[in-house]
């Protein structure tokens, strides 16, 4: 039963209230048909929305089977009017862009109904109506009888307890209104009908009850209800009370996507270009990335091929060079701190000298550094094994490769020594010494090193032989990447082309041909070269030999020394033959995508495992074992190394001398005992100067000083005296002394050859003998110091030269990297290895490349925040844009959000609504935005390879960032239509549907 107790409702209307309900109070049967008559104004529709749960009443109450509304909630009004009440409107409000089908089915959608079901309902509602055969037409395509008819059968699909009609003949025709009005006393047999209305012939003619109002009171009521009947419905209501628990109304996702759809059809245009105007801010986005991401590829490809060739090189011996090169980069330190207002002095020179004078040479240990990288390499959660892209240990290892010129002569195939014979050939000029004079130089192991031609390649992570980082930069022309020890591979430059030096130190050409070349450089002669060309089966058919270093020497019984074989054509002839045959399996050149790589000149490029095989098969040998065994002499000229002798006590130096001694034939012994008696010993010495300066004045030291500087080098007699006027007494003396104890030496050893040469050889020979049993300790060491002979070799190159290495013991460790930012995590973890060791344990290098390129992440970092500003500003654009658009359609839809009120839809169902039609924008403009983007791609990609003649710099939109561009644009817009879609749930749905 439905009752109004005392209902009133108060409009406010500036500073006054306008009083449309004046205490109405109104009990209705169950089932009955109902008018309620009265002019405009008098309140019917206030009553009649108030009743339908549209508008809230102020004061009173309304009872909906004998329950009180007063604590209603949103929710509780949305579902009475979902299951309880069905509204007819005069203007029929059917959902425009929904066919009849769908606007009847709608208010089963919201009440939970199956699809099945739904539809099967409200074919049945439309049926009742004689619409069975209109359900897929549209409202637009309708008379308005028939409108009336579907908005009939809208109220009735759900099985409503009240029907509540405003003015349902009020836009028809005579004859549809009696039609509108019989379905409506069809209806009114089992439910409650109640029909506003101005006509009181209809009123009277199909109404079973008439109220009449005016100025918002009741003034008639023809058929109120008595007590017993009153008394039955209330019963009737308790027991609906007691069964009745009906689902909340709510309106599916895929509905709201359909509503939303659907009335985006109907403006196809406005979509479209909606759509478009919202892609523009993802084309922005979509484009600055796949440049972006264009770049950052590109820049990742410069980073790696730069990397490869450019590792982090830690040496056995360091010098720190950073501070200097920051000086010489301009990096001084300013004197102290000051305005710019004046200029001012920089501290360059004492920063420089500073730093020269300060640098020491310091000793890595690599064994122990060596062990920590391959622990760290099997560790999987390891920041250095994920950052490392290769490792690489070199050796100091002569590696000796031999093969046959197009004369068919036994080469040395290594480009700087056959540059350097040829030029000490043609020229005379040294160029070995010249080399080792450079590789003196403080920078010449990193800065100044020449290219071999032999070179080992990068290898990969887990035993592979390549690294696959230069698998990428190389492309492979003929044959395969080397699988075995004794495999290599041949690198061309982009042109497949190896330089003249290059092929003759292959074998390829002949000398006289270089010579030939040599000669018209050095005349400013042109010279016409031959074309050669080479196939690439003959390159690989190429006979190439490498000789085990041990292998070279021979052992020497009479001198007890080792000598080399190659030193005679036989002897290289033998040690050829001996040679392991290396096999060139492969030519590669650079790939037109790698931008720079370690062998642009061209070269031979071979596997570690080769490099392991000759250290191993060295190590082993009679020679090394020989020096091994005798570390502080020269096993090749039996002299002892100069660099021991400052570390070794006097004991040693005795044996040292003896053993010398004791190995020389009887010539060399008479030798060596002249050089003996032919030195004076100190004490002699000093006493013979001192008594020379005895009996010489300042002018005596001056004449004489003077005379042998003239002798000596040549100088004028004035530049000499002015020269020596300016020494100190103190400088003029100690300068006197040294050409005093020469001249006394001369003389001493003068006379003692004169002594020595009358007596007969066998006496010598004896007395020699005696002597070295008559020596001390102390006279053995001086001996050794200043008689000995010393070799111009040392112990480490020795073992060099024999090829013998420690495989644990590098002589150097390259770190190779991908990027700057894993070369970053190298540094750290290195910091990481010297944190808590002591100085002599840490690791030092010098990050040539480091220091020269530190910019390059700023200018990236730089380039990016740039490009996260204009794509924030174009988010925010597209944002407000689609916001207002949304707005807009929020208008539009007024009386649709009026209409989905009135069945019962919630304030969030209508908010999802629009939450829906923005996705769907989003979506299109994301899509769309995409679309273009790779369209515009292909002419920007051309632009740019014009203007940079860079091939592989491409503006590139990877598939999964085009994908999350669209969802961040369904996200964005979904976001701008928050404010829209909440202004649409909070319209008041009264005023939504009197808006046309």
């Amino acid at each position: 039963m439905l009752e109004l107790k005392n209902i009133t409702k108060n409009y406010p209307a500036g500073v006054e209230n306008v009083l449309a309900l004046k205490g109405i109070s109104l009990k209705f049967r169950n089932s009955e048909f109902v008018s309620i008559l009265g002019p405009s104004g008098c309140g019917k529709t206030t009553m009649l929305n108030i009743i339908g749960g549209l508008d809230k009443y102020s004061d009173g109450d309304l009872l909906i089977n004998e329950r009180s509304t007063k604590e209603y909630k949103d929710r509780d009004w949305d579902s009475y009017r979902n299951h309880s009440i069905g509204f007819v409107f005069q203007s029929y409000n059917l959902i425009p862009h929904q066919t009849v089908l769908q606007n009847v089915e709608l208010a089963l959608t919201l009440s939970g109904v199956s699809k099945t079901e739904r539809r099967q309902r409200a074919i049945t509602a439309l049926e009742q109506v004689g619409l069975g055969n209109q359900l897929k037409k549209r409202p637009s395509e309708m008379s308005g009888g028939q409108m009336q008819r579907v908005a009939i059968a809208r109220a009735i699909v759900n099985n409503p307890d009240i029907i509540l009609a405003d003015e349902p003949t009020g836009a028809l025709d005579t004859e549809t209104s009696v039609q509108v009005m019989d379905i409506l006393k069809e209806i009114a047999k089992d439910r409650l009908v109640i029909m506003v209305t101005h006509n009181p012939e209809l009123a009277d003619k199909y109404s079973t009850r008439i109220v009449r109002m005016l100025d918002g009171n009741i003034i008639s009521d023809s058929m109120p209800l008595t007590e017993e009947e009153e008394k039955s419905e209330k019963t009737i209501a308790a027991e609906k009370n007691t069964n009745s628990k009906k689902k909340k109304p709510s309106m599916s996702l895929w509905t709201s996507f359909g509503l939303s759809l659907k009335n985006l059809f109907t403006k196809k245009g406005r979509t479209i270009l909606t759509s478009f105007a919202g892609s523009i801010g993802i084309i922005g986005i979509a484009l600055i990335y796949a440049v972006s991401h264009g770049m950052t590829a590109y820049i990742n490809t410069v980073q790696e091929d730069t990397l490869t060739s450019y590792p982090l090189v830690i040496e056995e011996t360091h010098l720190d060079m950073s501070t200097l090169l920051q000086t010489f980069m301009g990096k001084a330190e300013s004197v102290e701190k000051h305005e710019k207002d004046a200029i001012y002095q920089k501290a360059m020179v004492y920063t420089m000298l500073n730093s020269l004078n300060s640098m020491e040479e310091k000793k890595n240990d690599l064994k122990s550094f060596k062990e920590f990288i391959e622990k760290e390499k099997k560790d999987k959660d390891s920041k250095l094994s994920s950052a490392l892209s290769g490792v690489q240990y070199t050796y100091n290892s002569d590696f000796l490769i031999y093969t046959k010129d197009a004369d068919g002569n036994i080469i040395f195939s290594d480009t700087e020594k056959l540059m350097s014979d040829i030029m000490m050939e043609y020229s005379g000029v040294d160029f070995n010494a010249m080399s080792s004079m450079g590789n003196s130089s403080i920078m010449s192991s990193n800065l100044m090193q020449t290219p071999s031609l032999w070179r080992e390649i990068l290898p990969g992570e887990n035993g592979k032989i390549v690294n696959p980082a230069i698998e990428k930069q190389y492309q492979l022309v003929y044959g395969h990447w080397p699988t075995a020890y004794n495999e290599v591979v041949l690198f061309v430059d982009e042109n497949n082309e190896l330089n003249d030096l290059t092929l003759y130190a292959l074998g390829l050409t002949s000398k006289t041909e270089v010579m030939d070349i040599v000669k018209a450089a050095y005349e400013k002669k042109i010279i016409e070269y031959k074309n050669h060309r080479f196939t690439y089966e003959e390159i690989c058919n190429k006979t190439y030999r490498t000789v085990i270093n041990a292998e070279c020497f021979r052992y020497d019984s009479t001198t007890d020394t080792y000598t080399d074989l190659r030193e005679s054509q036989t002897g290289l002839n033998y040690i050829y033959d001996k040679g392991i045959d290396l096999k060139v399996t492969g030519i590669v050149r650079p790939d037109k995508s790698a931008l720079s790589t370690s062998s642009d000149s061209g070269g031979i490029g071979y596997t570690y495992m080769l490099t392991e095989y000759l250290i191993e098969h060295s190590k082993d040998s009679d020679i090394s074992k020989a020096q091994l065994e005798r570390p502080n002499i020269d096993i090749f000229t039996g002299l002892p190394f100069k660099s021991n002798a400052d570390t070794l006590d006097d004991n040693t130096k005795m044996t040292e001398f003896k053993d010398y001694a004791d190995k020389l034939d009887d010539n060399n012994k008479l030798l060596l005992y002249t050089k003996i008696k032919t030195l004076p010993d100190e004490a002699t010495l000093a006493e013979a100067v001192a008594q020379i300066l005895a009996t010489k004045t300042v002018d005596d030291m001056k004449a004489d000083l003077s005379q042998a500087m003239a002798a000596q080098t040549g100088m004028s007699e004035e530049t000499i005296a002015s020269y020596i006027n300016s020494m100190g007494d103190e400088n003029l003396k100690m300068a006197y002394s040294q050409i005093c104890a020469e001249q006394y030496k001369m003389q001493y050893a003068a006379n003692v050859m004169q002594e020595l040469a009358s007596i007969p050889r066998e006496d010598l020979l004896k007395a020699f003998a005696n002597d070295m049993n008559s020596y001390t300790t102390e006279q053995f060491a001086w001996l050794y110091d200043n008689v000995l002979e010393f070799s111009s070799s040392t112990y480490k190159d020795n073992l060099s030269k024999m090829g013998y290495v420690d495989l644990d013991t590098p002589a150097t460790i390259s770190l190779y990297a991908s990027t700057f930012a894993n070369k970053d995590i190298i540094e750290d973890e290195i910091a990481r290895y010297n944190k808590g060791k002591d100085d002599l344990s840490k690791i030092s290098y010098t990050d040539y490349v480091g220091l020269m390129m530190s910019s390059i992440t700023t200018i990236i970092n730089a380039i990016t925040y740039v490009l996260i500003s204009f794509v924030a500003v174009s988010l925010i654009v597209s944002s407000i844009m689609i916001g207002v658009i949304t707005l807009i359609s929020v208008q539009e839809r007024t009386k649709e959000i009026g209409i989905l009120r009135a069945i019962g839809a919630s304030k969030k169902n209508v908010s999802s609504m629009f939450n829906a039609e923005t996705v769907i924008i989003g979506f299109t403009s994301g899509a769309l935005g995409v679309i273009i983007t790779y369209l515009l791609c292909i002419p920007i990609n051309m632009v740019m390879h014009k203007l940079t003649n860079i091939n592989n710099l491409n503006a590139i939109l990877p598939i999964p960032t085009a994908l999350i561009l669209i969802l961040i644009s369904m996200l964005l817009t979904l976001i701008s239509g928050i404010i829209p879609s909440r202004s649409a749930a909070k319209k008041d749905p009264v005023v939504a549907l009197r808006t046309e």
